[in-house]
């Protein structure tokens, strides 16, 4: 396998084979009876499926996931669904030192995935007509929220318009935010310090993607219901859905009960590479922008639960695929982001990073293609795609026809 500076050779054992399935199923009572051996042939494409999208690739999966563990990530789940069916896998490894297989079913760390899930809670109150998507945040936060950002609104916190910077946290490196790790950050006091900076834009007149909206919007969840974020999202989200491998994590951090383990690259004085366990990490200076540990399986059921508007009723669930109207290169909504892909189809998604961790969570607008991916990500939190999450995305929106390249 692709080996890299600084990483044992020895602790990582032959990656396995990529583990791909297509759902099946369960049949009735009965023993199960015996098949004859045949040749596989491609999975029947419902009706509904349209030609453009076709059936799940399980060659260009398979090829997507191959050779994991290696430089560029440990281990990675997929699963893929939607109207032209169904494939779930998995790749590499649970952990280096043991080389025993990733486990499928195993938590993980969301990242800004989070945000899905903050942006939702707050259109649940809007439609219970306890929050005014128009109305000014400072309305709701007075005390928090100084007269220099009083133009922003609760819609501008989801949609990324509001203008406001980021805090000033410890650190500059990722070496330093290692040495930060286990640092407990108070959302407040990351709000005051945002807010005591000056805008970097009108409120509503530029798109930049950031952390802080969600800060304010969990504080804003907070003062609405008098009730703690972590116990709104879980009663309103976590709990209705079934979604029992989820969770919010307030300040632990570890990551409870079976999962896959995560590793970053560091740089070493010398020049070489090595990868560290970064499982164990504080996960206070993202909180309700992007502290979520969940499954696999429930980010799909969370994923087909939402676009199916059972967790956001209309019309709050519009806000979710809607851009901002006026601002210049927009192509974030209320927690999610359009993607048009080459062939004029369209795929809403959301990713996350948490250090040794990333996620993806995207649905095509028709309803023909969904996919959730898992990745241990050795460069997470990067400044490009990760190489096996752009692999994986183009399997699944954009696998090359048949015979291509043969």
């Amino acid at each position: 396998m692709p080996h890299r500076p600084g990483v044992d050779r020895a602790a990582v054992r032959p990656p396995p084979r990529p583990a791909l399935r297509r759902p099946r199923p369960r049949s009735g009572g009965g023993p199960p009876r015996r098949r004859a051996r045949r040749r596989r042939s491609p999975a029947p494409v419902p009706a509904s499926c349209p030609p453009a999208t076709g059936a799940p690739d399980a060659a260009a999966l398979r090829s997507a996931l191959a050779g994991l563990p290696n430089a560029d990530a440990t281990a990675a789940l997929v699963r893929v669904g939607g109207t032209c069916g169904s494939l779930r896998g998995s790749a590499g490894v649970r952990d280096l030192r043991s080389g025993r297989p990733a486990d499928p079913d195993g938590r993980f760390r969301a990242g800004s995935v989070t945000k899905v899930f903050t942006a939702a809670t707050v259109l649940q109150l809007a439609a219970e007509g306890r929050v005014d998507l128009h109305r000014p945040v400072r309305h709701y936060l007075p005390d928090l929220i100084p007269a220099g950002y009083a133009g922003v609104t609760v819609r501008q916190l989801l949609d990324h318009t509001h203008g406001m910077p980021g805090p000033d946290l410890p650190g500059s490196t990722l070496q330093e935010w290692y040495a930060h790790r286990f640092d407990v950050h108070d959302p407040r006091a990351m709000v005051a310090s945002a807010t005591a900076k000056a805008p970097l834009a009108a409120p509503g007149t530029a798109q930049r993607y950031g952390n802080i909206g969600y800060t304010v919007a969990g504080l804003l969840v907070e003062r609405v219901t008098g009730d703690t974020y972590e116990r709104q999202v879980t009663r309103r989200i976590l709990r209705p859905l079934g979604l029992r491998d989820s969770y919010l994590p307030g300040a632990s951090p570890i990551v409870r009960g079976p999962h896959n383990r995560g590793y970053q690259a560091f740089r070493t004085p010398d020049g070489s590479t090595e990868l560290r366990d970064v499982t164990v990490w504080g996960p206070t200076a993202s909180w309700a922008a992007g502290d979520l540990v969940s499954t696999a399986a429930d980010l799909e059921r969370f994923l087909l639960a939402l676009f199916a508007g059972h967790v956001v009723p209309e019309p709050q669930l519009k806000e979710m695929f809607t851009l901002p109207v006026g601002v210049p290169g927009a192509t974030m909504s209320a927690g999610l982001q359009r993607q048009p892909l080459p062939d004029g189809r369209v795929v809403w998604l959301k990713t996350g990073a948490r250090w040794g961790y990333s996620t993806v969570v995207a649905a095509s607008e028709d309803g023909s293609r969904t996919l959730v991916l898992s990745v241990g990500a050795t460069d997470a939190k990067g400044p490009v795609t990760n190489p096996v999450v752009e692999r994986v995305l183009r399997a699944a929106f954009l696998p090359e026809p048949r015979g291509a390249g043969r």
